[in-house]
């Protein structure tokens, strides 16, 4: 298998990486230099690809640079040829895309990417939309990726990012509440060591989990986060579950206002809780959270 790769940030880099270990020829381009790149322009890593059977996996930021993308593209492909936006693009925007792209017998498939770059590297979750023919054909690059059975097919065109986009609402109410945790017990009479306390959690508990561990991890390597931000960052997905939800008439007051949470936080707070979600985010997305 041979395909074009755009995109050589945290997570493009480490799926590059896993791609070529696992046989495939990946002809990989970004905008600023990569030891990871191998082309000089995307005009030359399609025309190295075969037309009509080209493959361009996306894996640049949501919204305009997607868009610019794929105008770029539409001008290069021809029928036959496949983009697969692996971004943590709005579903809607899918549909439209795909619609675009259809009609210049272009195929699109959409692809919800979880694991962080840690995942990226060792093996990531994969939530994919668009043609089930395609996606079948495809097995080898879904497994070449992703963890032992970490991927499916969720439906046409967006499915995959509505289901990462709801995975992404689920994690900021699992880790509001973990970050609340940690607040009362930071704040008790008892002057627990949370990263032992976090490590026990993790320990065939009821809410062992990834996030408690990458907790745990935090607590380990800066005991009171004296050098976290507790202004906490966002990147749109929280936020568009929570209106998508509220299209589809269905309440989701957690996911609601663990988003209100991360709005409100400001760098100048100290708040505890906050700190706790920053450092997660440090831990699991390598997302900048230093003060």
């Amino acid at each position: 298998m041979k395909l074009g790769f755009i995109g050589l940030g945290k997570m493009g880099k480490g799926l590059v990486l896993s791609m070529r270990e696992k046989g495939i020829e990946v002809l990989a381009w970004n905008r600023s230099n990569s030891e990871v790149a191998n082309v000089v322009s995307i005009e030359e890593m399609v025309e190295q690809l075969e037309a009509g059977k080209r493959i361009i996996w996306l894996m640049v930021p949501a919204g305009p640079v997607v868009d610019e993308m794929i105008a770029k593209l539409r001008t290069l492909l021809n029928p036959g040829d496949l983009v697969i936006d692996a971004g943590n693009s709005f579903y809607i925007d899918d549909l439209r895309r795909g619609e675009m792209l259809a009609k210049d017998g272009i195929s699109y498939m959409d692809v919800g990417v979880s694991g962080g770059p840690k995942g990226a590297r060792e093996g990531a979750c994969l939530m994919i939309g668009g043609e089930k023919a395609k996606y079948e054909e495809l097995t080898q690059l879904w497994e070449a990726v992703s963890a032992p059975e970490s991927f499916t097919y969720c439906g046409a065109n967006g499915a995959g990012h509505f289901a990462k986009m709801v995975h992404n609402g689920i994690e900021y109410g699992m880790m509001q509440a973990i970050a609340e945790g940690a607040a009362v017990l930071e704040a008790s009479e008892y002057k627990y060591d949370l990263a032992q306390i976090f490590n026990l959690y993790n320990h065939n508990s009821v809410i062992t989990s990834r996030l408690v561990g990458w907790t745990e991890s935090a607590f380990a390597s800066d005991p009171k986060l004296a050098k976290i931000s507790s202004k906490i960052d966002h990147t749109g997905e929280g936020e568009w579950t929570v209106n998508t939800a509220k299209e589809l008439g269905v309440e989701v007051p957690i996911i609601k206002e663990s988003l209100e949470v991360r709005k409100r936080s400001s760098a100048e707070s100290d708040n505890f809780s906050d700190k706790t979600v920053s450092a997660m985010r440090g831990q699991f997305g390598g997302h900048p959270v230093s003060k």
